[in-house]
């Protein structure tokens, strides 16, 4: 049996989920990956072929495609990876150590690429935020215990935030494992969108989030950048 699970939620990623998938392939001998799509109309599915071990069909909703993903998932940890998101060398090690330690869950730092000098400060700011509070976002490739997430009925069925309300019940159990190794995640949305004006974006959708707003309505908003129309 695998000793980690990795579930990859996947929609219309057929551009970049080769090369990422390829990534991973050295991890096959003591990981499990597994695609969770949520209906893909391009040919994501398709790519993936003998690049990983399971390919599961979910309805839409990237909470929804994690659930389905670890519940068919063998292996006594879980790992979930964004489609963009590039784990460090030692990224095994550093879970090992973590459960070794007696931690229960945990995450990693994050490098957002790109060219902004601002991206650095972005993931800086991130990793400080997320040390400092013991919540952890997806892009931080988060670990946990399967048994533990089992216990936690996994991540509740919401459209945005599910990451974030996750640690938060995980934090009155037990505290994460804050790995300082980076994952490498893409700064395309912060440059694009631009990065000050993601910043007040994901602040203010926390903040809102945090005073009881609705996730559905967040995530329409979060998809158009619209943050000043709640």
């Amino acid at each position: 049996m695998a000793a980690i699970s990795i579930i990859i939620p996947t929609l219309n990623e057929q551009q970049g989920i080769v090369p990422f998938l390829l990534k991973l392939q050295s991890l096959r001998a003591q990981c499990e990956l597994i695609v969770a799509d949520g209906g893909s109309d391009d040919n994501t599915v398709v790519l993936t072929g003998t690049l990983v071990d399971k390919v599961i069909r979910s309805k839409k909703g990237r909470a929804i495609q994690m659930n389905t993903g670890a519940k068919v998932a063998s292996a006594p940890l879980l790992l979930f990876l964004h489609a963009d998101t590039f784990l460090p060398e030692d990224a095994m090690s550093q879970i090992d150590h973590a459960i070794d330690s007696g931690y229960h869950w945990g995450r990693f730092d994050v490098k957002l690429t790109g060219d902004p000098l601002t991206l650095i400060v972005v993931a800086w700011l991130m990793n400080i935020r997320s040390r400092w509070t013991g919540i952890a976002t997806g892009d931080q490739a988060i670990f946990i215990q399967k048994s533990l997430f089992d216990q936690l009925n996994g991540f509740a069925n919401i459209s945005l935030m599910e990451d974030i309300e996750l640690s938060t019940r995980i934090n009155k159990l037990s505290k994460p494992y804050c790995s300082k190794s980076k994952v490498f995640t893409s700064g395309r949305r912060w440059i694009n969108f631009g990065v000050f004006k993601t910043i007040r974006l994901m602040w203010w959708l926390r903040l809102q989030y945090f005073m009881g707003a609705s996730p559905e309505r967040l995530a329409q908003l979060y998809q158009k950048g619209e943050f000043w129309k709640i």
